[in-house]
């Protein structure tokens, strides 16, 4: 089995307990150092995209999400997914002083990368928040 064959159901294994972690927790917001899991999510996939744009070219998703139906339909999945993350995201973000067009322009570059730091960095500045609150 390659590598990239790999890669399927590992992401599928990782998510079902994802899926099963937040099922059971009682409010994100009372995890102390919640950003922490975002910021390596981003880090860690941008290694990967790095490596993949090292190895098979900038441009490959263009390819990858012309080449069919599914191709297509996988790519509004994920536009779908990145602006119902905004939606919600944003006016938190502005609330507590982020630069949320820097963010914007990031999340456009980067996908999903830059909407993983986007929430780490909010999560950040919420905890800091809540700690000169108290």
């Amino acid at each position: 089995m390659t590598a990239p064959a790999l890669l399927f159901p590992t992401a599928a294994i990782v998510l079902l307990g994802y899926f099963l972690y937040i099922s059971q927790r009682t409010s994100a917001a009372s995890v102390v150092g919640r950003w922490t899991i975002p910021a390596a999510l981003s880090l860690v996939f941008c290694l990967f995209s790095a490596y993949t744009v090292a190895t098979e070219g900038p441009l490959g998703f263009v390819e990858e999400h012309t080449r069919s139906l599914w191709s297509s339909q996988i790519w509004f999945d994920l536009l779908l997914g990145v602006s119902i993350a905004l939606w919600w995201m944003v006016p938190p973000a502005q609330a507590v002083g982020m630069r949320v067009a820097a963010w914007l322009v990031l999340v456009a570059v980067t996908g999903n990368i830059g909407l993983l730091a986007m929430l780490a960095r909010l999560w950040w500045l919420q905890d800091q928040a809540a700690k000169r609150a108290d």
